[in-house]
């Protein structure tokens, strides 16, 4: 491991505090396109289990259809794997991204 000259400190160590100190960085949950579920299911899971309003999960479901993907919640990480493992539940493929501004 690599250590800064001034502190001591190895650079890994200095990213994980980095990430200790700011765990709930915006997390993002993604619905990927998959050749297997239906689009109306997809909006369908997108107002049962995110709550959204018909236009809002049909806007949705649209952008994970033509666009391959699509965000449909951000959050803490945690809340965020929940989602995800909620998504794989459902049969959709989803995974978990950091946001990056």
């Amino acid at each position: 491991m690599s250590s800064d000259r001034g502190t001591g400190r190895g650079v890994l160590e200095e990213e994980l505090t980095d990430l200790r100190a700011a765990p709930d960085v915006p997390w993002l949950t993604i619905v990927w396109n998959d050749p297997v579920n239906l689009m109306n299911y997809v909006a369908r899971v997108f107002r049962e289990y995110f709550g959204y309003p018909q236009h809002e999960a049909d806007r949705l479901m649209l952008l994970v259809h033509h666009e391959g993907k699509a965000v449909v919640a951000s959050g803490p990480r945690e809340e965020m794997e929940h989602h995800v493992h909620s998504m794989h539940g459902y049969g959709l493929w989803a995974t978990v991204a950091r946001f990056d501004a």
